[in-house]
């Protein structure tokens, strides 16, 4: 007679959702490896049989997130339908809106602890990050084709500033209408490019 088994579960992308979530309610020094290994059912020195360790965990989460940002950016910004720069804008903005609502733990860890981050990880976050950013300059180029890249850089980075707000208002507004206020907002504060 054969036993069905339950499917594996992907034992590091469990790590890194709790170890978010801990780092977001309680900053980085103040959750340890047990603290991580509790959240997930294992003991904290099993840990180190996933990561080297805490700054590792930390690396790979902010690596992972912005590696998924900089391809969703760059995916929106050529596929959009139509294939117009407002309808790119648009993809753009939707996308960001959804990580911002569906991650609001990575955003609060993003700004409080890369600091944290191993140096040579730092680095490829940064850079993945100016990656990501250069997609919105692309679109906005088009958009607005007078305006200094400078001032497009800017734009976007206050946009971010606006869209990463979430952790602040998480669960005030149902998704739907958050969704909908955060475009509009966006939306607004590009307008004022022209």
């Amino acid at each position: 007679m054969t036993t069905a088994r339950t499917p594996t579960r992907n034992r590091r992308a469990e790590i890194l959702d709790a170890a978010a979530a801990l780092f977001a309610a309680r900053g980085f020094h103040g959750v340890s490896i047990e603290d991580i290994g509790s959240a997930v059912g294992i003991s904290g020195p099993a840990l180190y049989r996933h990561f080297s360790g805490k700054e590792a965990l930390l690396g790979e989460m902010l690596l992972d997130i912005s590696e998924r940002l900089r391809e969703q950016g760059a995916r929106l910004a050529t596929t959009a339908d139509p294939a117009t720069a407002e309808a790119a804008l648009d993809a753009l903005l939707l996308g960001h809106i959804d990580f911002a609502l569906s991650y609001p733990a990575l955003i609060r860890v993003h700004e409080r602890e890369l600091d944290n981050v191993p140096e040579p990880a730092r680095r490829a976050i940064r850079r993945l990050q100016r990656l990501y950013v250069e997609e919105w300059v692309t679109v906005l180029t088009e958009l607005h084709p007078s305006c200094p890249p400078a001032r497009l850089r800017a734009a976007t980075h206050a946009v971010f500033g606006l869209l990463n707000s979430t952790p602040r208002s998480a669960g005030e507004l149902r998704p739907e209408a958050m969704t909908a206020l955060l475009l509009e907002m966006a939306k607004a504060a590009i307008t004022t490019l022209t």
